[in-house]
């Protein structure tokens, strides 16, 4: 299973972190960054890996549903 979709999510985790600590306008740069990188890296990981994000996605949903 080939891990270049990592290089993104990493990336994504990373600028994230910085935005955190920034107050100014390049927060909102770094923040629309972040977002990017992780609907990339989701696109680009393996069907397995999508598969199981969408499993916990739905039994995640089905409870939060019933309360």
């Amino acid at each position: 299973m080939p891990l270049f979709f990592l290089v993104p999510l990493f990336a994504g985790l990373v600028t994230g972190y910085f935005s955190k600590k920034c107050t100014d306008e390049i927060a909102y740069f770094t923040g629309l960054f972040t977002i990017i990188s992780l609907i990339l890296s989701l696109i680009l990981a393996p069907w397995q890996i999508q598969l199981v994000l969408l499993v916990l996605l739905i039994v995640g949903s089905n409870r939060l549903l019933q309360e």
